[in-house]
């Protein structure tokens, strides 16, 4: 991929683009000289923040529009090159206690925006935002794209709806698609009011806020991704052909016990303590133990591999939110 060529002057639409990993990508893309168009139904449970694009406002579009509105995503898809499907309902419990809203998201709207694409833009690019959940508890580790799918929750299985509609349609209808399953994205910008995004957002908030913060049993292993390692993947695949109807695993650089991860920020931040406790009964259920990604696929197909090592990511994450963590809290 040539950063400086590849995105300039193209017309990129991002959805969920005021969200975590949409803002980031915006910011990038942004820097490489695309012409970006966000769409956000910045609704307060999915993690969309108009302060995520401070310092690029004036250089993106925003359009405050749901994707489960097909008349919308008719209009913004045409004229697009590049779609990174971001837009989706992310918490497990959610999903569990409204199965329906869960399945209009992360599922019906899927299919809907693909088939604007097909009746209106059929040349466009898409990279849709998946999740390691598809594969629930692993058999063996590391889990690689080969490992059965058996989502634990309904979030899971609306995902694996979702993802598999874009591979169809790249399959079937030659819209360019692919799909990178994620595990513990992590970084500047992601929801840290609550445990809707990941847990971890919820530790970084309560270390910076002087509060214990707690640790579920502490023995499962978990790879995590920073979020700038998570964005190249996006790009890369965005304009590798060989990423065409494939599916990638990401993966962290190592792998650490949540314990001792909850151990590394307390060392970082300085101060901070946490407690350890059994696992709530209602996230026992849909509790996967032990993952951690084998990402060879995407290394060898499209020269991808994670840079940030953990301790480097949460200084980076600290940092950031020492600076503004009332615009995310409050």
């Amino acid at each position: 991929m040539n950063e400086t060529t590849d995105f300039r002057g193209k017309n990129v639409l991002i959805t969920g683009g005021l969200g975590f990993i949409g803002s980031n990508l915006a910011h990038k893309l942004v820097s490489l000289g695309a012409n970006v168009t966000l769409v956000d139904s910045l609704i307060p449970q999915y993690g969309g923040n108009l302060y995520n694009i401070r310092g690029i406002e004036d250089q993106v579009r925003v359009n405050i529009s749901d994707v489960r509105d097909p008349y919308s995503m008719r209009m913004l898809i045409q004229c697009k090159d590049y779609l990174f499907n971001l837009a989706g309902q992310t918490s497990h419990l959610d999903s569990m206690d409204d199965p329906e809203t869960d399945l209009e998201i992360n599922c019906r709207a899927q299919l809907s925006i693909l088939e604007a694409c097909r009746r209106y833009n059929p040349g466009i690019r898409v990279v849709f935002a998946s999740t390691r959940q598809l594969y629930g508890r692993p058999d063996t580790l590391p889990v690689s794209e080969k490992h059965l799918l058996r989502p634990v929750d309904v979030n899971g299985i609306n995902k694996m709806a979702g993802e598999w509609y874009h591979i169809l349609y790249n399959n079937v209808y030659g819209i360019t698609s692919c799909s990178l399953r994620l595990t513990n994205t992590y970084g500047p910008r992601m929801r840290i009011r609550d445990a809707r995004q990941t847990f971890l957002g919820v530790w970084i908030r309560l270390i910076l806020e002087e509060e214990p913060f707690e640790i579920w049993e502490g023995q499962q292993l978990r790879d995590f991704t920073y979020v700038d390692d998570a964005v190249n993947a996006f790009l890369l695949a965005a304009v590798n052909p060989q990423a065409a109807g494939q599916i990638f695993n990401l993966g962290g650089c190592e792998v650490i016990s949540l314990t001792d991860l909850g151990k590394l920020l307390v060392e970082i931040h300085g101060r901070g303590s946490y407690l350890v406790r059994e696992f709530p009964k209602e996230r026992r259920l849909i509790d996967i133990g032990d993952y951690y990604a084998d990402d060879q696929l995407i290394r060898s197909k499209l020269g991808w591999e994670p840079q940030v090592p953990i301790r480097e990511g949460l200084v980076r994450t600290l940092n950031y939110y020492r600076t503004c963590l009332k615009e995310y809290v409050g």
